[in-house]
């Protein structure tokens, strides 16, 4: 693959990183950070978010003791290029991990790293994604790319491969309590990064929550009909939950019961399913059977006589029954590590922070999935809380990210922060001190695509009240979406005289934070012409076969 020429610069860049940045007197104190992350944990799936789709009184325990954003977002919603920006402190297109395509440069200096050298111990346990030895940690055991959820195998420091039996959340829980409670030095301040593969595609519940969750029913979204109208984007995405969400994989339709009733094949179905109902054991199967198996016969029964949108409503509650009943084991072990923590003295002087790496559509515009900077994707749930800096049960509406969390920390452990890092320290938000915090608006740019769910790439400000939206590449055309007025985001009034101002002032605001984070159309065309020339040459998994043959023709024409 050609080399991106930010490896030229960025390498000496990292390497000049440690020496950058104002110095910071470290505190008597150094807090301990525990850091919780979920893998596509929607905001509308958490109580505390006022969700009417599940309860979790344990993550909810974290806003009660601290601080919940209501404006949290990423700046690329995406798994592996989130992850990257949470430790480096960069956008994408500066720390090179822009999707799951290209790699993730090594040079990066991450926060986990600053810490570890300032005398923190380290640890990080669970999903991280990229990369199989993760710098500035003491010990870690992590799940080799996206992971399984029954009977997984690790990465780890000292072991080696392992293969753990039992259910995910559980084995990264005991792993974390396991450290904690034989590992950890008393008389050093940790970093714990406790990672869950939940609520991860393909969503296969634990067995104790099977029959309370395969019974449930949950209502729709307003949008889960969703015509696109004035969104071009939106109507050519593959992420809908009635046509591109698989039988088997996803729904837990068996391959045979879908042979013998003549589905066709979504994408990688039957793969999907071997790969996590494969993995169980004799007895794991028995209880997995035990509730799917009435569902493949009713389904078997009901199908040829339902209509498009019964079968549309079948889905959305299936989805739904599965991705919400891997959430309940996350609450319950977050459950259990809190209260470790109380149990053994160590809330007092800990930050806790728990999010995911990005949201999540729960049947909104009729999909799944992420990738769209539309809120239920754009925003990650973010509950923060530290006793005696944070006050209990506040909120905070200000525009943060996860470009912010490697400066926050820093700040919080009194560690110089590198001059390239691009987000802000939170202190000022977390402990009620906004005169010292000035941020009106961020930057999001994604980037995958021609790649699955094809979603176009584009870029955007966001304020509270608008969003100012460039597609580009394939499709090229502007948004503009009031927030306010518009919540389900479903009218774009780019032109609409009404919003000339507004229009103008976001214009001149994007072109002012593209040049403040080093973005361009540069850059840009830069990326698609390596990714392409790869794709040309290796092919590309999970695509439209069809549409990448058209882009690939435009581009040869071009």
């Amino acid at each position: 693959m050609k080399r991106p020429f930010w490896y030229l610069i960025f390498g000496l860049a990292g390497l000049l990183a440690l020496s950058c940045g104002s110095e910071k007197e470290v505190p008597a104190r150094r807090p301990n950070i525990v850091f919780i992350m979920a893998d596509d944990h929607a905001y509308q799936a958490i109580s505390a978010y006022g969700s009417h789709l599940i309860q979790t009184p344990n993550i909810d325990r974290i806003a009660a003791m601290g601080m919940l954003f209501t404006n949290a977002s990423v700046t690329n919603s995406i798994c592996a290029p989130s992850r990257a920006t949470i430790l480096t402190g960069k956008h994408s297109h500066l720390n090179g991990k822009i999707d799951n395509h290209f790699p993730f440069d090594s040079t990066n200096v991450t926060f986990p790293q600053l810490l570890q050298k300032a005398g923190y111990q380290t640890a990080m346990f669970g999903k991280l994604h990229f990369g199989n030895n993760p710098r500035g940690f003491d010990q870690f055991k992590i799940l080799p790319g996206q992971g399984a959820y029954y009977n997984p195998e690790f990465i780890t420091k000292n072991e080696g491969k392992v293969t753990v039996p039992g259910y995910v959340t559980d084995v990264v829980t005991d792993m974390t309590l396991d450290w904690l409670e034989k590992e950890r030095n008393p008389d050093e301040p940790f970093l714990l990064m406790y990672l869950h593969k939940a609520p991860h595609r393909s969503w296969l519940m634990a067995e104790r929550h099977m029959a309370d969750y395969t019974t449930r029913t949950f209502p729709e979204p307003a949008t889960l009909f969703d015509d696109y109208a004035t969104r071009p984007a939106a109507a050519v995405a593959e992420m809908s939950v009635r046509r591109h969400m698989n039988w088997s994989g996803d729904n837990k339709i068996y391959p045979r019961v879908m042979k013998e009733m003549g589905l066709a094949e979504i994408g990688i179905d039957t793969l999907r399913f071997n790969f996590s109902v494969g993995r169980m054991d004799a007895e794991q199967r028995a209880t997995f059977d035990k509730y799917y198996g009435p569902i493949n016969e009713a389904f078997r029964a009901a199908y040829p006589n339902m209509t498009e949108e019964e079968i549309m409503k079948w889905k959305y509650q299936r989805y739904l029954q599965d991705y919400l009943g891997t959430i309940q084991a996350v609450d319950e072990n977050v459950g259990r590590l809190l209260d470790y923590l109380e149990a053994n003295n160590l809330m007092e002087n800990t930050i806790i922070v728990y999010t995911s790496d990005q949201g999540f559509y729960l049947g909104e515009h009729g999909w799944f999935d992420k990738r769209f900077v539309y809120d239920e994707s754009f925003k990650t749930p973010l509950l923060v809380s530290w006793p005696g800096q944070v006050a209990p049960g506040s909120t905070s509406d200000e525009m943060v990210q996860n470009l912010d969390f490697a400066q926050t920390f820093l700040d919080a452990a009194g560690v110089a922060q590198p001059g390239d890092m691009q987000g802000e320290s939170l202190l000022p938000v977390l402990t009620g001190k906004l005169e010292d915090w000035n941020r009106e608006a961020v930057y999001y740019h994604y980037y995958e695509y021609p790649a699955e769910h094809m979603v176009n790439r584009h870029y955007a400000i966001v304020t509270k009240d608008y969003k100012l939206i460039h597609y580009y590449f394939d499709l090229d055309y502007w948004e503009l979406i009031d927030r306010k007025k518009d919540p389900q985001e479903r009218h774009n009034v780019y032109d609409d005289p009404a919003y000339a101002d507004v229009q103008e002032r976001l214009h001149r605001e994007l072109e002012q934070l593209r040049e403040k984070y080093g973005d361009s159309d540069s850059l840009n065309r830069h990326y698609i012409d390596v990714f392409l020339d790869d794709v040309e040459r290796d092919g590309i998994f999970g695509v439209n076969q069809a549409r990448l043959d058209e882009i690939l023709a435009k581009r040869k024409k071009e």
